[in-house]
């Protein structure tokens, strides 16, 4: 079991299989995010033209960041909201490695639960 700092909590909590949002960088510029719960694999598949349908038609990808978050429930509600800022945000986010961004939703997801 590894301990991961996850974005839900500022305790360490063990996770035997943590979930990563990730956020890559495509060949046009463009920006795509993701959810993961083995990023070097995900990275692979993406840049193999084996990931998602955006990605293939914009290889190569590049990893702007990786954070690990938790469960999967919590990952995909974390990338559902990422996914709702501008280009501006995002890039603003990464800038600060998602911090505040993870800190802050996963406050509001914790609260709806």
């Amino acid at each position: 079991m590894a301990m991961v700092n996850t974005a839900a909590e500022d305790t360490d909590t063990i996770v035997t299989n943590p979930w990563f949002l990730y956020v890559l960088q495509c060949s046009d510029n463009t920006l795509y995010t993701g959810i993961t719960n083995d990023f070097s694999k995900r990275l692979a598949r993406h840049n193999a033209g084996k990931g998602a349908k955006y990605t293939r038609a914009r290889l190569p990808v590049s990893m702007e960041v990786c954070v690990a978050v938790g469960d999967r429930s919590q990952a995909s509600k974390l990338e559902y909201r990422f996914k709702q800022l501008s280009r501006s945000q995002k890039l603003a986010q990464i800038d600060c490695k998602l911090d505040e961004f993870l800190r802050q939703q996963s406050d509001t997801v914790n609260q709806k639960n």
